[in-house]
């Protein structure tokens, strides 16, 4: 199979018919697109997007049948109504491989495109993209054998006005050899437990590889926050893990706690973003203005690594972890934080069903 984060491979011929999916063209249709009628006359945008998603409304965006491969995933979406300013929360995106009941990705919309906390932000890394003005971009390759399911659901307290989206895939005469199926889930613990590892993801059985980790953390105590080593217990690991890093930042692929100088010389933590891993996203105002209430709140910092070029490869199951340890002046100590994330794996079907998703208001941000 072709890698489909390489250009080396852009010159050699492929099998399969590329298609694409949005509000103008619902199925993909050959010859099917751009048919609807506006403002402008016979296909002239009459139907750019989704006009509303109704509350507690599920919409489905694509539902193909037969082999294929999903390969670009765009959409767009307001992230606030009058009723609430946590949209990109409040949508929960779930995708269903091959038929199955459960799904294998159920994440908070902005947490599956790396954007946190309910907030919207640009992101550069290679298998997701937030260009400006929310513009979310998913490249994660996604094969299925006989059918592809993809829904969003609306938990927002009212209406949701205007979902962009278009979905690209290929489809094949036969599935795809030797293909494990995309997954995602979503995880929070609003007060994680001291000396309590917490659990990026657990349950997984069956053969695959580990593809990335997305963390978005409020800490609620002082100094810093990231001495916390990432664990992945393979195939039977049980007190120990096979692999263990040596610290949250090193992990994230920075080092020395981000470190960098303010205008008054005070430590401040440097954002970046590259193809593999970043730390996006660092903000302490709830961007929220009012004439009775401060716009202050625990810092947010939202952090990504995928292991594109290094995948944790599993034959029988995965779990992983992140200890919640800091640093002052006085040493290490145990933290406790509100800790919310995202798992992203590919891996045999079929899967263990996740727990049930938090309900709204328990994922909103604090």
């Amino acid at each position: 199979m072709i890698d489909p984060f390489s250009v080396s491979g852009l010159h050699l011929f492929r099998e399969g018919r590329s298609r694409a999916i949005n509000a103008e063209n619902p199925t993909g249709q050959k010859g099917g697109g751009g048919k609807a009628s506006g403002t402008l006359g016979p296909s002239r945008k009459g139907s750019p997007c989704i006009p509303v998603i109704k509350q507690n409304e599920t919409v489905t965006l694509a539902h193909i049948s037969g082999a294929g491969m999903m390969q670009h995933i765009w959409c767009t979406v307001t992230d606030q109504t009058p009723a609430g300013r946590y949209v990109l929360r409040d949508l929960v995106l779930r995708m269903y491989w091959d038929g199955e009941d459960a799904p294998s990705v159920e994440v908070p919309l902005g947490d599956f495109f790396l954007n946190g906390f309910g907030r919207g932000y640009p992101v550069n890394s290679q298998p997701i993209v937030v260009n400006p003005k929310r513009g979310m971009n998913c490249f994660f390759p996604m094969p299925f054998r006989n059918e592809a399911r993809i829904t969003v659901e609306n938990q927002h307290g009212g209406d949701v006005q205007g979902f962009f989206f278009q979905i690209d895939y290929t489809e094949y005469d036969a599935p795809p050899s030797g293909a494990g199926t995309f997954h995602a889930q979503w995880r929070r613990q609003r007060l994680t437990a001291t000396g309590e590892d917490y659990t990026i993801v657990d349950g997984i059985r069956g053969k695959g590889h580990y593809v990335g980790t997305f963390v978005a953390l409020q800490t609620l105590e002082r100094a810093w926050w990231g001495e916390g080593e990432f664990k992945f217990y393979l195939d039977g690991d049980e007190d120990y893990p096979t692999l263990c890093g040596t610290g949250c930042e090193d992990y994230f692929g920075g080092a020395w706690s981000f470190g960098g100088k303010d205008s008054q010389g005070q430590t401040e933590e440097q954002t970046f973003c590259t193809p593999y891993m970043g730390y996006p996203f660092y903000s302490r105002d709830d961007n929220y203005r009012n004439d009775f209430f401060h716009s202050e709140c625990p810092p947010m910092r939202a952090l990504y690594r995928f292991h594109i070029p290094d995948p944790i490869l599993f034959d029988r199951d995965l779990k992983v972890t992140m200890q919640q340890i800091g640093a002052n002046e006085h040493g290490l100590f145990e933290r406790q934080d509100d800790v919310s994330s995202v798992a992203y794996w590919y891996q045999a079907e079929p899967h263990n069903p996740f727990a049930p998703l938090p309900n709204a208001n328990s994922r909103i941000p604090r």
